[in-house]
């Protein structure tokens, strides 16, 4: 099987509120989500995420997306993983995804630990007899302990990641999706997560990688995806990014 991402012509609309709203914060919002605002039907005004995004992303490719905040690369990748549907345009993805995007989606936070292990493996499409097999490998990397037992609201921000990476990374996919590279947890987690993260970098078919790491771009990937108000404003490999962003600072 040949693993590919093709998106073709996408749209991302958000719908946001009434006309009859607007107001100072309503523009503030505009400006801050980086795309363009637009009157919808009837009394409905939209933002435009993304707009005709035609990409593709082939095996072997770990391609970075870049830009400034607001700039659309979450946005993106959550309509990579399916979090998000296209608005307009065509999404075509050739194999299994695990993305690391939100720190808590999907997360029931009245639930426990290890019911979210289980709701979270079922996310993925997961059999429950293959969960179950992988429930005390999840427990032990992510070093809550007793934590599991107790739900999730009483969790920092920190261990919320823990629990969420542990997840994510226990299982195979051919195409890793994330945001940014990892912040999970306190120094020793951090360290036996980079491992595993890297671990899983190398064996995954593709890599899609939203970041504003210099260091990392240079280090991980060899193709980069530039977006600026929702649309795509570089797209090629890295050696050609890397002068193309000399090039605009000159």
């Amino acid at each position: 099987m040949t693993h590919r991402i093709k998106l073709t012509n996408v749209d991302l609309d958000y719908f946001v509120y009434s006309l009859r709203s607007q107001s100072l914060r309503s523009a503030v919002f505009n400006l801050a989500v980086g795309g363009k605002m637009y009157k919808a039907a009837g009394d409905v005004a939209a933002v435009k995420a993304l707009a005709d995004i035609s990409l593709e992303i082939n095996e072997g490719d770990r391609i970075a997306l870049v830009g400034h905040n607001g700039s659309g690369k979450t946005t993106l990748l959550k309509v990579i993983a399916g979090i998000y549907h296209p608005t307009r345009g065509e999404l075509e993805i050739d194999g299994d995804i695990t993305s690391m995007i939100a720190i808590n989606a999907g997360i029931d936070l009245e639930a426990t630990g290890l019911r979210n292990i289980h709701k979270l493996g079922l996310m993925r499409r997961l059999p429950r007899k293959v969960i179950d097999t992988r429930v005390d490998a999840i427990a032990e990397f992510s070093g809550l302990g007793d934590f599991l037992h107790l739900p999730v609201r009483t969790y920092s921000a920190g261990m919320q990641a823990r629990l969420m990476f542990s997840v994510a990374t226990e299982f195979e996919a051919d195409i890793l999706v994330l945001d940014e590279w990892l912040s999970a947890g306190d120094a020793d987690f951090v360290k036996k997560a980079s491992l595993r993260m890297q671990k899983m970098v190398e064996e995954a078919k593709i890599v899609v990688l939203a970041t504003h790491d210099l260091e990392l771009v240079k280090r991980v990937c060899n193709r980069v995806c530039e977006l600026k108000g929702g649309r795509i404003a570089f797209l090629g490999t890295t050696e050609d990014w890397l002068a193309y962003r000399e090039a605009q600072a000159a």
